[in-house]
């Protein structure tokens, strides 16, 4: 799949560095989901305030990718990504020191956390600048593997929570942070083909054209449904199935890593036969898994089983969307990076929010995991429905580039 011509037609330090920062930063954005069973049991929340409390990291992360996107453009990429990984240290060593005791101390600290999951809106533009249209699928898949560190905070944070208490580990984060931090501003660097800054005013242009809103809606399916379960099936297994705070953090470990193993995947497979063909896919059994999962199992090991088809889809359907968004916005794509990634966000803060509400209303998750495979139907049509004309358009737009177009 890693093909010679790919490792030299960009910088692998800097790749690897994107990822490592990345991955880093997506374990501390939703370490309050595998955080969360110690937590509501010390402040006594309710399933829909569970539900928030993972959500609102998503959320905030959401909107700050559209600032980091800007930055990008306007200051790179690289110095974008220092500003970030500092505030996102502090906020943790501070949260720490000064110590959190009510729930809405737990939200100010998924605001700040916010700002580690607009690394998207940073790694991706860092990676995808080193490398030419026909690589753009793996190269951004490698870089976006990086989500793989929401598998990290499920995996360690629950027994790290039991052994030492959930405060503590906010502070232990920053340890790894500052390890990723000093191999990022040895190694990483920023592109020798960086585009002008453009005038606050241009990026507001961006979203006059109708393929953008189309690939944030796309991507707000795809990572929407990773993200949201990554910050939610902790809590999930624990409450449905009645699995310890750390077996659940093992499960929900497992379905994310698959998810962010087919990443990479799903960037390659769209580089060879086109990025609308492998998402037509990703939707259908994205849609299907969701579906089955909604319904209770007769054990935990089957609930996993389908839970880790589906984010396998979505992880697949992520790396897609990346492989498209270059070959449409290449001069633009910090910016649309971050509006991509922001609705992305949005669609998280969504399912993991529904997720708490429907446990709180109904007295199961049923309705939100339905609510969310009908979306992914949804995306489906709506792909169908545009796809002939962006093979129509995009080798046009594309210019001398046209050929190396796969759609």
């Amino acid at each position: 799949m890693v093909s010679r011509a790919f490792l030299r037609a960009g910088h692998m330090p800097t790749l690897l560095s994107a990822f490592l920062y990345f991955d880093l930063s997506f374990m501390v954005w939703v370490i309050l989901g595998p955080l969360g069973v110690a937590i509501a049991k010390d402040l006594g929340l309710t399933p829909a305030e569970k539900g928030l409390m993972v959500a609102i990291p998503v959320l905030s992360g959401a909107l700050l990718r559209l600032v980091a996107g800007v930055l990008v453009d306007h200051i790179g990429p690289k110095r974008t990504g220092i500003l970030g990984q500092l505030t996102v240290m502090a906020g943790l060593a501070a949260a720490w020191f000064l110590g959190v005791h009510g729930y809405s101390q737990v939200l100010l600290l998924g605001v700040v956390l916010g700002v580690a999951g607009a690394s998207f809106a940073v790694a991706l533009p860092l990676a995808s600048r080193w490398y030419p249209p026909q690589h753009q699928g793996l190269a951004l898949g490698i870089a976006g593997a990086g989500n793989s560190g929401t598998a990290l905070a499920a995996l360690f944070a629950p027994g790290l929570a039991q052994a030492y208490g959930w405060q503590n580990v906010i502070g232990l984060a920053v340890l790894p942070l500052a390890c990723a931090f000093a191999i990022y501003l040895i190694f990483a660097k920023d592109a020798p083909n960086r585009p002008p800054p453009k005038k606050l005013a241009e990026y507001l242009d961006v979203l006059k054209v109708r393929d953008a809103w189309w690939l944030m809606g796309l991507y707000s399916v795809t990572f929407g449904g990773f993200v949201g379960l990554s910050s939610s099936l902790t809590i999930y297994f624990n409450a449905e199935y009645g699995l310890p705070a750390v077996t659940a953090g093992f499960f929900t470990a497992a379905c994310v890593f698959a998810g962010s193993f087919l990443r990479p995947v799903g960037g390659a497979l769209a580089d060879r036969f086109g990025g609308v063909r492998t998402l037509s896919v990703v939707y259908v059994l994205a849609a299907l898994g969701l579906a089955l999962a909604s319904f209770q199992q007769p054990s935990p090991w089957l609930a996993l089983a389908l839970l880790m088809f589906a984010m396998m889809a979505l992880g697949a359907g992520n790396g897609a969307v990346f492989q498209l968004a270059p070959q449409r916005f290449g001069r633009e794509i910090g910016v649309v990076t971050g509006l991509v990634g922001m609705t992305g966000g949005v669609g998280g803060f969504y399912l993991a929010s529904s997720l708490g509400w429907a446990k709180q209303a109904t007295g199961a998750y049923q309705a939100g995991l339905l609510a969310f495979a009908a979306l992914a139907l949804v995306a489906l049509l709506g792909l169908n429905g545009v796809k002939a004309r962006w093979r129509r358009t995009w080798p046009e737009l594309a210019g001398a580039g046209a050929a190396a177009l796969r759609l």
